[in-house]
């Protein structure tokens, strides 16, 4: 997958705009984006399957039901990862893009995120990581600041992998029915997709949302460049 850093405001920005309102997306939407950023979806194939599903529900003569999240787009995103597979083939490669990232924007979203990684309030283990991830997110910020050479790639790596170890700790010392009540949201959520997804692909949108709403309730930022 080409390196979209902008991956998620562009999705949500398309859906909108499709749309035709400023629909908020909602956890479920935040954590299948999440899902297909993960599998390596390109940004092109789910612009494309967004697209193509609200194609097909313009073409309705009756239009009953609207498109309310990215759920719906979920067969559509699919199927056209499957056209760009088919249409690569035998295509001579393409220049890598250029992610578009400006150093400086880095270095303040570094900075941001370190600062509220100092001010919250987590159970203890957790929070010692969060105090020895906000160092090093001040060191990587100020390596970017004096043009040291840094991958933003392996920054992506680095990031998602502290992260994932807050998102641990925070797990295990969560009360079972605050996990509870997120899972039961979750199943709720995901109740009207699960025809329209495989197993493993509900099992992945499930982890993602649980994630994604575990560090909502610490209020933990995320720090994947793709938050920016």
């Amino acid at each position: 997958m080409e390196t979209y850093f902008n991956y998620f405001t562009e999705i949500e920005e398309h859906f909108q705009r499709r749309r035709g309102t400023l629909l908020l997306l909602s956890p479920l939407d935040w954590a299948l984006m999440e899902t297909w950023k993960d599998a390596g979806i390109p940004l092109e194939a789910v612009l494309r399957g967004i697209d193509a599903t609200f194609e097909k529900w313009e073409r309705r003569p009756k239009r009953f039901q609207k498109v309310n999240g990215l759920a719906y787009c979920s067969q559509a995103v699919l199927a056209s990862v499957e056209e760009m597979k088919e249409a690569a083939v035998g295509a001579a490669p393409s220049e890598r893009k250029n992610t578009g990232l400006d150093h400086s924007a880095v270095v303040e979203y570094l900075n941001r995120n370190s600062g509220q990684l100092d001010e919250v309030q987590l159970p203890a283990t957790a929070q010692t990581l969060a105090q020895e991830t906000a160092t090093t997110l001040r060191t990587l910020a100020a390596s970017l600041s004096q043009d040291r050479l840094l991958s933003m790639e392996d920054l992506e790596r680095r990031l998602t992998v502290a992260e994932e170890k807050i998102f641990a700790a925070l797990l295990a010392a969560t009360p079972d029915d605050v996990l509870l009540a997120v899972r039961t949201e979750a199943d709720r959520d995901l109740a009207p997709y699960r025809r329209k997804m495989s197993a493993p692909q509900i099992e992945q949108l499930h982890k993602q949302y649980v994630h994604k709403r575990v560090l909502e309730q610490y209020q933990v930022p995320r720090l994947s460049l793709f938050y920016m």
